[in-house]
């Protein structure tokens, strides 16, 4: 069973390169899944995972470029179809019509070219085109984001009679603002508009003369705000209108989320595809930006990056314009464990966890800075021990602390275990540091597991 600790992708600092691909991603969502990335466990899978990248990447620089795939969050609508008689808003009707008809772009493209993106096509195999959607939303909702006239024949009819009603309203406030200015009962605003309503501005002294509802009066008390006893009548006959309005609107909505209900699964997956794809497009090009690629895959247990780079260091030097130095590291079973020895400061740190974070990175699915004749394999456990480690919970000495994940280590280890110690037998007498590493460097070595050790 495979084994990649915590500990192990915070020493290497994997989440520091999460976190530099979650800047790529161009969806909410697809940041934050992008933040969640984590070594695989299922070879096979994070091999998929690497060859749809490296087709993603090489679909930057041809003709035909993969459509976009951005999309807004339907988690909020996915817990609403849930819910028996709940209806959807507006909003959330054409976000999914808008992720759909983003699906059938997608699909369409992939079928079209999928000699060029076989595997970003094979992730869509369990998709299929749904062109009902868009259709049903776009027969009830326009792109302004209005329940269309002709939605139903009865809210035709309703907002036809509303028009109607406007004209009249119109045309007696029009005759009432005639009559009353003819007389000058108005003040020289003549009218205003109070809750939506238009009205007339009356000189105080006239406000009894003026026939209408006081809908209010100026700060001053000045002028009194009447709505004409002309439109009234209309009003409240707009106003009975707009609710039936309103309550048809509610029913066409809800008769098209009940539409919606049963292929919510469908529109999740659509979602879910979406989503994947967010992830693809932030690791291709956050590869683009440190020129990385998929290496070769070994069909034995072999490791050999040739011009590596440590990714975060090299991306670092980018942004600073300075030269970042690549190195060559070998494994293979006739040299599965090698020493790195020198002085502080001579970069065998460096070395290390440029080993163990390319590997780490290509088992989450993410493409690596090294020469394209470069080879992997795959590893069940990545195991570290990084730095001083000072336990001061449990008040152990760093050399006991490594004594400690030493034993561990041991108990975990096999053929496919790769191991990085740093500064291997540090933290007691030299003496008797030198001896334990030694027998401890044996039972890895009988383990038949590959490791890089530093040392001075």
């Amino acid at each position: 069973m495979g084994y990649i600790p915590n500990k192990t992708l915070e020493d290497l600092e994997f989440f520091e390169v999460t976190k530099q691909i979650a800047d790529f991603a161009i969806t909410p969502l697809g940041k934050v899944a992008c933040l969640e990335m984590v070594p695989l466990t299922d070879s096979k899978a994070a091999l998929e995972e690497l060859n749809g990248v490296s087709e993603y990447r090489a679909s930057f620089d041809n003709d035909n470029r993969i459509p976009n795939h951005g999309f807004e969050d339907l988690s909020p609508a996915f817990k609403l179809l849930k819910i028996e008689n709940s209806v959807l808003e507006i909003n959330s009707f054409r976000n999914i019509a808008a992720a759909t008809e983003t699906v059938n772009t997608l699909l369409k493209f992939l079928k079209k070219f999928k000699n060029y993106y076989t595997t970003v096509n094979h992730f869509s195999s369990h998709l299929k085109v749904n062109n009902e959607i868009k259709k049903e939303v776009d027969g009830v909702i326009d792109r302004f984001g209005e329940v269309r006239d002709n939605a139903s024949e009865q809210l035709y009819a309703l907002r036809k009679q509303i028009q109607f009603q406007k004209g009249k309203i119109a045309q007696s406030f029009n005759k009432a603002l005639s009559h009353y200015n003819n007389l000058d009962y108005l003040d020289d605003i003549r009218e205003s508009v109070v809750e939506n309503k238009r009205v007339l501005a009356v000189k105080s002294m006239y406000r009894r003369k003026v026939k209408g509802g006081i809908m209010g009066s100026s700060k001053t008390g000045s002028i009194v705000f009447v709505e004409p006893e002309a439109t009234l009548q209309y009003s409240r006959e707009i106003q009975n209108l707009l609710f039936e309005e309103t309550e048809e609107v509610k029913r066409i909505l809800s008769e098209l989320t009940d539409f919606l209900r049963p292929i919510r699964d469908q529109i999740k997956a659509y979602q879910s595809y979406l989503l994947h794809l967010d992830t693809l497009y932030a690791r291709a090009r956050h590869a683009a930006v440190i020129d990385a690629l998929l290496p070769i895959l070994s069909d034995q247990q072999e490791l050999e990056f040739k011009n590596a780079f440590h990714p975060l260091l090299l991306r670092a030097h980018q942004l600073e314009n300075k030269k970042t130095f690549p190195q060559d590291i070998q494994l293979s079973p006739k040299s599965r464990i090698v020493v790195i020895s020198g002085p502080n400061a001579g970069g065998k740190s460096i070395t290390l966890k440029t080993v163990g974070l390319l590997q780490l990175m290509l088992q989450s699915g993410i493409l690596i800075p090294v020469h394209e004749k470069s080879r992997f394999c795959w590893f069940d456990s990545i195991l570290t021990d990084i730095g001083d480690n000072q336990s001061i919970e449990n008040h152990l000495s760093t050399y006991s602390y490594r004594l400690k994940n030493m034993k561990g280590f041991l108990k975990k280890c096999d053929d496919k275990t790769l191991f990085l110690i740093d500064e291997f037998g540090t933290g007691s007498d030299p003496e008797l540091g030198g001896a334990l590493a030694e027998v401890i460097l044996e039972d890895f070595y009988e383990h038949h597991s590959f490791g890089l050790i530093t040392t001075h």
